[in-house]
């Protein structure tokens, strides 16, 4: 009960901290094997946005225990952020367009089956951005 009422808290913590806010999830992924690198879906605005990402907000969630090992990045086009934990923020996509996707990577460094398998049950980000300032 208390996951759930996070779960619909995390948007309304998120959204107070910019001029514009989006929000995408989607279904996670299954790895089986160490040493494969694996990717989410792209997760991006539901609309077209204009201005610069300030702090993004993630949360996912595992169906069954964490690997030892498991190494979560969230990209975007153009740079990573290592992720220390299932939720958090970070301002490590400052100044990149509010409009370009987020990936989750995960990866299980090392080889062999994974056992049990990694199954990653929903993926979801929170953008905040800045818009442009108004031209006079």
């Amino acid at each position: 009960m208390r996951s759930l009422a996070l779960l619909f808290a995390f948007p309304l913590l998120a959204q107070a901290a910019g001029d514009g806010t989006w929000q995408a999830s989607s279904i996670g992924i299954t790895l089986a094997n160490r040493g494969v690198v694996a990717s989410s879906r792209p997760l991006g605005p539901p609309q077209p946005v204009n201005g610069l990402m300030t702090e993004v907000s993630w949360r996912y969630e595992l169906n069954g225990p964490t690997p030892a090992g498991l190494l979560v990045k969230l990209c975007s086009q153009t740079r990573c952020v290592a992720l220390d934990g299932q939720s958090g923020t970070t301002r490590g996509f400052t100044n990149v367009p509010a409009l370009e996707p987020l990936r989750f990577v995960w990866e299980v460094p090392g080889g062999g089956r994974l056992w049990p398998t990694l199954t990653v049950r929903s993926n979801q980000v929170i953008v905040n951005y800045r818009q442009p300032a108004a031209q006079n």
